[in-house]
């Protein structure tokens, strides 16, 4: 058994994206792909034979991504759709799509984020990186479900941040409306990202479901997240000060690439780096912090999120 626990913590020192299995069949949905660690997803799974959907929010920068996956990988088709996920109505329409073009996934890779911005609201009055970077992948995985229950070996994985383990859900004042801090409530977002992923296993599993869901945080990774949305120090520090020690993308990719690929990757686990501070390096299983596997805070928030997007899941048992 620790010999066993051991082989999970550190799936390999060495474990890179030639080592995603054969995933000829398949078809994945990676939002954010366009860019990042997204592109670099979307890449590495098209590489091993996967039917990539690029889920976008601008399909000009999507159908560029989409160029650059077949010219490395000639046999691949990948799909571009544009998907808002900070507008809760662009999400049941990518989702409709994407139901009549598709009888079955086996993969989503809730990936996507926005980082630090001004306060701005969603379509429907939500603070937007809650709305985007939680609630659009919450709606989505829920409008999905069905679906992955049908795949082959299906996953669900949700990208944090190591920014979580700061982040405070704040349930009086989720719009910011009280007080806003550009990270604190990118730090908030990415910590309803992990709660979420961990209840969602929770359920999974109560469920007998054949879906997966799993965790993952790319370490500090150099990245366009940090600097297209955000301003000022925030801006200086991580899009200028910081970039020249952050892995490239390719390697930031690693863990969520793992959680969504390899075999061994259980349900509940989280993955991250396995350099110093979980920054940089190979994937392995990092620990949850109490907050994200605590029961009431997960009932809490997915009740708060079934309310804000109008969607409720509909868990299927085993086959």
């Amino acid at each position: 058994m620790r010999d066993s626990m051991r082989h999970m913590k550190r799936p390999s020192q060495r474990w890179s994206a030639e080592q995603v299995p054969d995933q000829s069949g398949r078809v994945a949905v990676v939002t954010g792909a366009n860019s990042g660690l997204g592109l670099e997803t979307a890449r590495a799974l098209a590489r091993k034979g996967a039917h990539v959907i690029l889920a976008v929010r601008d399909e000009a920068k999507g159908h560029r991504a989409a160029g650059l996956i077949s010219a490395e990988s000639p046999d691949a088709r990948p799909e571009v759709r544009r998907l808002d996920l900070a507008d809760l109505d662009a999400v049941r329409g990518f989702a409709d799509g994407l139901r009549a073009a598709h009888a079955r996934l086996d993969v989503l890779v809730n990936n996507a984020g926005v980082m630090a911005p001004p306060r701005t609201l969603s379509a429907q009055g939500h603070e937007v990186q809650f709305a985007a970077n939680h609630l659009g992948h919450f709606a989505l995985t829920g409008l999905l479900l069905d679906l992955l229950a049908a795949g082959d070996d299906p996953r669900v994985v949700t990208v944090s941040s190591l920014n979580h383990r700061q982040g405070r859900l704040d349930f009086d004042d989720l719009s910011g409306e009280r007080a806003y801090a550009p990270m604190g409530f990118y730090n908030q977002s990415k910590l309803a990202n992990a709660v979420f992923g961990y209840e969602l296993h929770r359920r999974l599993g109560d469920a007998r479901s054949p879906v997966r869901s799993l965790l993952a945080h790319p370490g500090y990774s150099a990245t366009g997240l940090s600097t297209s949305g955000t301003f000022g120090l925030v801006k200086l520090v991580f899009g200028r000060l910081l970039r020249p020690v952050a892995q490239p993308p390719e390697q930031g990719a690693l863990p969520q690439l793992y959680a969504a690929t390899a075999p061994e990757a259980e349900s509940g686990r989280f993955i991250g780096p396995d350099g110093l501070g979980e920054l940089r390096g190979a994937p392995k299983q990092v620990e949850l912090i109490p907050r994200v596997t605590d029961p009431e805070a997960g009932r809490r928030l997915w009740s708060v999120s079934e309310e804000l997007t109008g969607v409720r899941y509909a868990f299927q048992g085993a086959r």
